[in-house]
């Protein structure tokens, strides 16, 4: 993920997590801390329940931001979560070439990668 798309994603978090705190704060009469928290929680589907939208506007806004917040928060999770593995696919390829491995070594250095797996104690191959 180049910088362009992570402030992309960053900034359109902001604006989204902004535009909730600023709608509930105004529409529900909530502070500015209940308002944000009722944003985050709502958006990360946690929902404890302590903050109920009970006006009619509060709640038809409510249902718009989950069906459009959602997703948007899902993509967003996805999205760092790809950048964290090619970051540790990065860091992975560096130290290959720094230790000056031409491939990968095998995750356990005794068996070849292909070898079966051992009988247990059963005479199968759980343990």
């Amino acid at each position: 993920m180049n910088r362009l798309r992570l402030a992309t994603l960053l900034g359109t978090l902001a604006v989204l997590i902004a535009s909730g705190t600023v709608f509930f704060r105004y529409v529900e009469g909530w502070s500015w801390l209940d308002a944000y928290f009722f944003t985050v929680v709502t958006l990360s589907t946690v929902g404890y329940g302590e903050l109920v939208p009970m006006t009619p506007a509060g709640r038809i806004g409510t249902t718009v931001f989950i069906l459009i917040g959602l997703g948007i928060f899902a993509v967003a999770v996805q999205q760092f979560g790809l950048f964290a593995m090619r970051k540790r696919e990065e860091h992975t390829e560096w130290l290959i070439a720094r230790l000056g491995h031409k491939e990968a070594p095998p995750a356990n250095a005794d068996d070849a990668p292909d070898t079966p797996a051992r009988p247990g104690p059963r005479g199968d191959s759980r343990n």
